[in-house]
């Protein structure tokens, strides 16, 4: 892990004096995303299908960012990313997940996953064709809770806690004299069999201040550790609107 956060830094570095802004530049955003859970999940004991045996399909989504561009050489920008996803279901649950037993019974599942991104990048580009490279550090904390329904006192929570380096990149084509663009940005990690990756491409309008965004968010993680493992895809469409000053 040290080895790929100095190539990371080093890659960082050598883009520095590519491009920077001509003023100090500010924006932020809030976005809903309907996101879809698929894929399993293991607690030292079977896989787990999060989609048809926990049935997580009821969700609710709390996004939002906020950048800060500076003309400053050598020191990068700066992006805030705070994302949250709640997810619950319930069906019947025939495995032994995290050491409980849970045979043909009814159980509810809920899923709270929250991470926050910091964000050191430059600007490659800045023109029609704009082009971000960076680092993000996410700080990443998920709790997946399962138990019966009828009192049984059947219960596992899974947890997930952690800090992530991860590359990111960013770019955006703008259509002259129209206020409209498309582009794409995400963050990357893959390291020892393990991955997370995290993107989004969208279609923005612009007028004024005011940004207006519509996409496609994919996050994916595939993670072993032991008898642990996570391989899970949370995907869907998003909206968003913000101010860039």
């Amino acid at each position: 892990m040290r080895r790929l956060m100095v190539a990371l830094g080093g890659a960082l570095v050598l883009a520095a004096p590519v491009a920077q802004a001509d003023v100090v530049g500010l924006g932020a955003s809030v976005n809903y995303w309907n996101s879809d859970l698929t894929g399993n999940v293991r607690d030292g004991g079977d896989f787990v299908d999060v989609d048809n045996e926990l049935n997580l399909d009821e969700d609710s989504s709390a996004n939002a960012a906020l950048y800060v561009e500076h003309p400053i050489p050598i020191l990068p920008n700066v992006r805030l990313a705070y994302t949250q996803v709640e997810q619950s279901g319930q069906g019947v649950l025939t495995a032994d997940f995290g050491g409980v037993n849970f045979s043909g019974i009814n159980a509810r599942s809920d899923l709270d996953l929250d991470q926050f991104d910091v964000t050191l990048y430059y600007e490659i580009l800045d023109n029609w064709v704009n082009l971000d490279l960076g680092v993000t550090a996410r700080d990443l904390s998920a709790e997946l809770v399962v138990q019966d329904t009828v009192g049984a006192g059947l219960k596992n929570t899974t947890t997930i806690d952690g800090v992530i380096p991860m590359g990111y990149l960013a770019a955006r084509f703008d259509l002259p004299f129209t206020g409209v663009s498309v582009g794409g940005e995400g963050n990357f990690i893959k390291f020892d069999g393990d991955s997370l990756r995290d993107f989004n491409v969208y279609g923005q309008y612009e007028i004024s201040l005011l940004q207006l965004r519509a996409g496609y968010r994919q996050m994916a993680v595939d993670y072993e550790d032991g008898d642990d493992q996570l391989d899970v895809e949370m995907d869907g469409p998003f909206v968003s609107a913000g101010l860039s000053f």
